[in-house]
């Protein structure tokens, strides 16, 4: 159940966060799209600045070059413009400024706009109106921009007429001849375009209530009265503008998009942050429930251990006495004057295996019982001598030498529960010497306020596979040995908030060190 409910967080995170991340790619890429629509909308602009400055500049649908490509180069001052040109019906740069890179024509009529990694070129169709075809009687529907090597110089764009003088129009009546026809006054203006110049092909009107010149009466621009119908649908074909594209720089779409990016980054590396510090804190949260459920039944399990350790101490209580019966029963026997040589010989060995079994049962009841120590001062290297005294006996059995060495130090030690690791650590290491074998117990000051003891023996030693094993109880190396000896003497230290270890003797043997007393 805790794992489905684990999982179910984890899945809910993990989608909130995946949620979160599409969000701000959606929201980057609007930013993107309406960075991109505003350099767009910037070019639309300068279009309309460029249609303006060609119907300023037009005459009878010409444009001088000159004049023109000052406009177009003032354009281009523009910081996120690079470049602009205008083009004939074939695709042919009539005028251009700035770096003019190679036009694709097609990809531009069908798209209306080129995206690369530095720019972003745009076309716009010349919208002039009727036919949308250069020359014909009618006029044609596109301006023309006039090289200056067709007419006479600056600021004389037009050129001369049939003789050799330059037109000058007087308004209606009569002409000189060969000045060509005059204007019709019912007609449209001969300066005016039947339309303006307009980005996307869109209309311009010229105000309410005003046709703009030469819309909607099935006319373009004039020719001009002093040139002939065929020179002028020549350099319509030529030098018609249909067409001008615009190159923008990508740099400030590119910062725009670029820090929209890193916000958008930071954003989801944030949102995945917090999932993820909310995971570990339910990773957590689950572990620490777990945890507190195993103590709470390990905390049953000692319980349920503590009554039953109570319990087989006072079953091991209550054998004593039997015990000691029989004991008393069979040394009766031993001792009576009337008992044969092999009764007597049967109540020494049955007096021999209860003191056996009593002393197994001491152990175990000193192990089982509930340690609490009663610290007072005492004399650490007189109760190492004095239980070494009551361990005489076993001591010349094997005519072992015992020393105590080190400063004389009173520590802070339960008297009782002291005297009991000396006798135990003592008769361990009995049990590991051979005959004329040591025992050294060394006291040593580790500082103004802690001491430690060490019981050093010249015996066989522990194996190393069975260090980690020798506290345990039950576990021995001993024939003879319970097991208990040294369980009990840990369980003792740690009462007290000692430590100890075994240390690999110098010279072979084992070295069993108590560290942590506190000096009274």
């Amino acid at each position: 159940m805790l794992r489905k409910r684990s999982a179910l967080v984890y899945a809910t995170l993990a989608a909130a966060w995946l949620l979160t991340a599409a969000w701000q790619v959606v929201e980057h890429n609007r930013v993107k799209a309406s960075a991109s629509s505003a350099l767009l909308d910037r070019a639309h602009d300068i279009s309309n600045s460029l249609g303006v400055v060609m119907r300023s500049q037009r005459r009878f649908g010409i444009i001088p070059q000159t004049r023109i490509q000052a406009a177009l180069e003032e354009l281009t001052k523009i910081s996120e413009l690079d470049s602009v040109a205008l083009l004939n019906a074939s695709g042919d740069v009539t005028v251009s400024a700035g770096n003019l890179a190679a036009i694709d024509l097609a990809y531009l009529t069908e798209h209306g706009a080129r995206w690369e990694q530095d720019s972003v070129t745009v076309l716009n169709l010349v919208d002039l109106g009727v036919d949308g075809e250069p020359g014909g009687s009618s006029g044609a529907s596109v301006p023309i921009v006039l090289p200056p090597q067709e007419g006479d110089g600056p600021g004389r764009p037009f050129g001369r007429g049939p003789n050799g003088r330059q037109p000058q129009f007087r308004g209606p009546g009569p002409r000189p001849e060969g000045e060509g026809p005059p204007p019709r006054p019912d007609g449209p203006r001969p300066s005016g375009p039947d339309r303006g110049f307009e980005g996307r092909g869109r209309s311009r009107d010229r105000g309410p209530g005003r046709e703009p010149r030469g819309e909607g009466r099935g006319e373009g621009f004039r020719r001009p009265p002093y040139m002939n119908e065929e020179r002028y649908n020549a350099l319509v074909e030529k030098q018609g503008v249909r067409y001008f594209v615009l190159s923008m720089a990508t740099d400030a779409y590119h910062v725009e998009a670029a820090r929209d990016f890193w916000l958008r980054t930071g954003i989801s590396g944030i949102a995945l942050i917090a999932v993820l510090g909310l995971g570990l804190a339910t990773s957590t949260f689950n572990r620490t429930n777990a945890l507190q459920m195993r103590l709470l039944r390990a905390g049953e399990m000692n319980t349920h251990l503590r009554e039953l350790n109570i319990a087989a101490a006072g079953l091991a209580h209550e054998t004593r006495n039997p015990l000691n019966i029989i004991r008393g029963q069979a040394h009766l026997l031993a001792k009576g004057g009337d008992a044969s040589p092999g009764v007597r010989a049967k109540s020494e060995a049955i007096v021999e295996e209860v003191d056996r079994v009593t002393g197994r049962l001491n152990q175990f009841i000193d192990y089982a019982r509930p340690t609490e120590p009663r610290p007072a001062p005492i004399d650490l290297c007189a109760v190492a001598r004095d239980v070494a005294r009551t361990l005489q006996g076993d001591l010349e059995d094997k005519e072992i030498s015992f020393g105590v060495a080190g400063p004389e130090l009173v520590v802070e030690a339960d008297e009782s529960l002291l005297r009991q690791v000396l006798f135990n650590l003592m008769l361990n290491a009995i049990s590991a010497v051979p005959n004329g074998g040591k025992i050294s117990f060394i006291t040593e000051k580790n500082s103004r306020a802690e001491a430690s003891f060490a019981l050093l023996d010249d015996g066989n030693g522990v194996a190393e596979e069975d260090i980690d094993q020798i506290f345990k109880p039950y576990f021995t190396t001993s024939e003879t040995g319970t097991g208990l000896g040294l369980a009990v003497v840990r369980q003792i230290v740690l009462a007290h908030h000692w430590e100890i270890g075994y240390i690999p003797g110098d010279n072979g043997g084992a070295r069993l060190r108590v560290t942590g007393l506190q000096l009274a």
